[in-house]
């Protein structure tokens, strides 16, 4: 597929496009140092791998994980420029797997906007995600810290196998819950954990607050990942950026899907393996009738619910600062948001 042409380019996002009105304002001049690494970041002197990075990482999102750096990193009480440099690493390695994410699932919608294999083919958006991970990694060198690199080179080598095994999965109704929490904390809840625990080793925490930075982290990414399991099936179009329904047919199981399989009758039951088995968009209004008899959606919620409160007791000992109020009200934004 033709490059994008110039002027149908997307304009650039903001570069705070973080979650609350006072984490924006908390974090204003440390996401737009980021946002200056990552654009730093995207030089090349190949013409489509620049304008396939920057026609992804331009196109919005809430830039949550390299906020979650700087905050743990904050809280921890560093106040160099690592933070930055780590923080726009996370952010390449997340935008990679979104780049290989969209090819795998055949998406043509991200944010409300047009996937970059939509526009520009799916080789150019593999190659481009390949470019991201080896630059992120090249990044990482030049912060000196073997901690560091053993951090995210272990994060992507989980991420990665955490995609496979939802590849594994896909089409298949007869995933239990607890088979599926492992996938989600593999595939997505592991950055969000990384890049806590990344924050606390650049305040030097002790090994003690280190792996309770990571926990937060941990219990944060399930907890997002839950709540967007919901918005699949409830949520805005417009405010969540893809139709309704994407997850169904894609084939995925998710956890609503599991919970009504567990508690509704037999029919309820054989019209949701029907359609994760057909991947069948026209199945949806069934689905989510089963869905409202049985309160699947309503207990998913309470499951982000349990993990974010879980989130919030891993960071209740740190010393009192704006940035630990951020990370515990991230921690209350997590279940309750509709966005």
């Amino acid at each position: 597929m033709p490059p994008l042409p110039k002027e149908q380019a997307r304009p650039h996002a903001p570069a705070i496009a973080v979650t609350t009105e006072s984490l924006k304002t908390l974090l204003a001049d440390d996401m737009l140092e980021v946002d200056r690494a990552l654009r730093a970041s995207l030089d090349s002197d190949v013409a489509l791998v620049r304008q396939v990075a920057e026609y992804i990482i331009g196109g919005g999102g809430k830039r949550l994980r390299p906020a979650l750096v700087i905050l743990s990193a904050r809280a921890c009480g560093y106040n160099g420029r690592q933070q930055h440099t780590l923080a726009a690493v996370v952010e390449m390695i997340h935008t990679a797997t979104l780049l290989h994410d969209d090819v795998v699932d055949e998406s043509d919608l991200r944010r409300g906007h047009a996937t970059a294999n939509a526009m520009f083919g799916n080789a150019a958006s593999v190659l481009v995600g390949d470019f991201l991970y080896s630059r992120a990694f090249e990044l990482l060198v030049s912060v000196g810290s073997m901690r560091v690199l053993e951090i995210l080179s272990s994060a992507t080598n989980v991420i990665a196998g955490g995609e496979v095994l939802q590849l594994m999965n896909s089409g298949n109704p007869d995933l239990d819950e607890a088979a599926y929490l492992a996938v989600i904390q593999r595939k997505t809840a592991k950055l969000f954990e990384a890049a806590t625990q990344l924050g606390a080793v650049l305040g030097g925490a002790a090994p003690e607050r280190e792996a309770a930075l990571a926990r937060y982290g941990m219990h944060l990414g399930t907890a997002f990942q839950l709540v967007d399991d919901v918005l699949d099936y409830s949520g805005d179009q417009t405010a969540i950026g893809k139709s309704l329904g994407d997850d169904l047919a894609e084939g995925k199981m998710t956890l609503p899907l599991i919970r009504a399989m567990a508690t509704g009758t037999a029919g309820d039951a054989a019209s949701i393996r029907a359609a994760i088995t057909g991947g069948r968009r026209t199945d949806l209004k069934p689905v989510l009738d089963v869905l409202a008899r049985t309160g699947a959606l309503e207990y998913s919620r309470t499951r982000a619910q349990a993990e974010s409160e879980a989130a919030a007791a891993c960071v209740e000992g740190l010393p009192p600062s704006p940035h630990r109020e951020s990370l515990l009200e991230l921690a209350s934004f997590a279940a309750r948001r509709t966005f």
